[in-house]
């Protein structure tokens, strides 16, 4: 499903090497945050519910 839309829209995907967190640590250090901060610390009742919260 990603690769269709990544297709359709012209985006390319590029993805970091397997056990490199250093190749993006910008992003990787974002997922961290978002997953400490927000993900782990709630519990959603469905998707739209995390899309609203988060």
């Amino acid at each position: 499903m990603l690769d269709q839309w990544a297709y359709l829209n012209g985006v390319e995907i590029d993805f970091s090497r397997p056990g490199k967190p250093t190749d993006n640590a910008y992003i990787e250090s974002f997922n961290g945050r978002l997953r400490a901060e927000c993900l782990n610390a709630s519990w959603f009742l469905s998707l739209a519910d995390a899309r609203e919260r988060i």
